[in-house]
């Protein structure tokens, strides 16, 4: 627990520490190159082509720093996508390959896929692959001058310029604005909020929003995404430019992050997708995380603590029982005792709650008691 400074640290967005590497086209068309250049050897041997990467969904090739969250070891275990396997996904690499090959501006994730549906099947199959090709060429996706297309929104005390020209103003917006395409494009930012807020859902975003939260109680940014499901093991997590934009603030301003999440297990892994990163992307952590995130509500120990009605709570499913046990198993959670606590709570009770629970108590308990009582208190983990 711990109180909310309200003096604004300078920023930190030119530090060496967060500088980020920006290649040359020529540099990215070379990597290709020496890729496409093994296949056609191959070929020439009239040997089944093979496309050799790393193997992203293995937590054996993950290592967990406080510093930086899950990030992939240097030397990880492969996978290889062969051309001479009924199952292959080279016919969807090889053609990615040729789009980024082409592609000499920025284009989005889903033109991708809208250049041959027939061929890629479905948006996650697409996503998959140019993660695949990012981490086989170990070169960001943006560097490959392909985006992610925005899932995300942002309001509060907060002004930008986009990478065309286009001036934002979140403070003067009466609703929130579209996080943007190009995160790493932006350039101006002004903002003289004393914390963020990363909302989990859309409707309570909303509610916050109406309620003029982010100046009522003192000037901040909030922050909310839609899920992107992941279609081979069906989890959702954050987008990845939200995701970029949590980070591209914390590295410009340096004020406290909260997180208000459901109290149940799919709230937990937002949470810590934003705080120590994903298994799947581990090869960006450094763009991607920021370990300084606080777990602000709606806390397991909340619930006793207010009173809520145990008939306003919802009992466990087996796959949140699952997906529990695997959080409790990860080994950020042994540097976190409290976090531990909390998450015990749930193993023992077996009953989760959504934010929206809060208005049992009244209907504008979660703005004008809840919210504000932690930022004054330090009701945080």
């Amino acid at each position: 627990m711990g109180k909310l400074g309200l003096e604004q640290k300078p920023g930190l967005a030119n530090s060496a520490a967060n500088f980020e590497v920006h290649l040359e086209y020529e540099e990215i068309l070379e990597a290709i190159e020496n890729v496409i250049q093994g296949v056609v050897q191959s070929l020439a041997q009239k040997k089944a082509p093979v496309l050799t990467l790393a193997n992203r969904t293995d937590w054996r090739n993950i290592e967990f720093k406080d510093s930086v969250g899950l990030q992939m070891i240097p030397r990880s275990t492969i996978k290889q996508i062969r051309s001479d396997c009924p199952q292959s996904a080279k016919r969807f690499a090889c053609r990615c390959f040729s789009i980024i090959i082409k592609n000499t501006i920025f284009c989005l994730d889903r033109d991708i896929y809208y250049s041959d549906t027939l061929l890629f099947g479905s948006q996650s199959i697409v996503d998959q692959i140019i993660n695949d090709i990012s981490c086989m060429l170990k070169i960001p996706r943006r560097s490959l001058h392909i985006l992610s297309t925005t899932k995300g929104f942002v309001a509060g005390n907060l002004s930008y310029t986009e990478e065309d020209g286009t001036k934002v103003n979140c403070t003067c917006s009466t609703t929130a604005v579209a996080v943007p395409s190009n995160v790493q494009g932006i350039k101006n930012l002004n903002s003289h909020a004393k914390f963020m807020l990363i909302v989990e859902k859309d409707a309570t975003f909303q509610r916050l929003l109406d309620d003029d939260f982010f100046s009522k109680v003192s000037p901040c940014i909030m922050i909310t995404h839609l899920f992107v499901c992941l279609l081979l093991n069906g989890k959702c997590i954050p987008d990845l430019n939200t995701r970029l934009l949590v980070r591209k603030l914390w590295d410009s301003f340096q004020i406290p992050i909260f997180t208000l999440m459901d109290a149940d297990p799919h709230g937990v892994e937002i949470m810590c997708v934003y705080k120590y990163g994903s298994v799947s992307m581990s090869f960006e952590a450094h763009h991607l995380t920021v370990p300084s995130i606080k777990w602000l509500g709606l806390l397991p120990s909340d619930l006793k603590r207010l009173n809520i009605c145990k008939d306003a709570l919802i009992p466990f499913t087996k796959q949140d029982e699952n997906k529990l046990a695997s959080i409790q198993k990860r080994p950020y959670i042994a540097c976190q005792p409290l976090w531990k606590k909390e998450l015990e709570i749930l193993a023992a009770t077996k009953l989760k709650a959504e934010i929206q629970v809060l208005t049992s108590l009244s209907s504008d308990y979660l703005s004008r008691v809840y919210l504000p009582n932690k930022l004054q208190f330090g009701g945080w983990l």
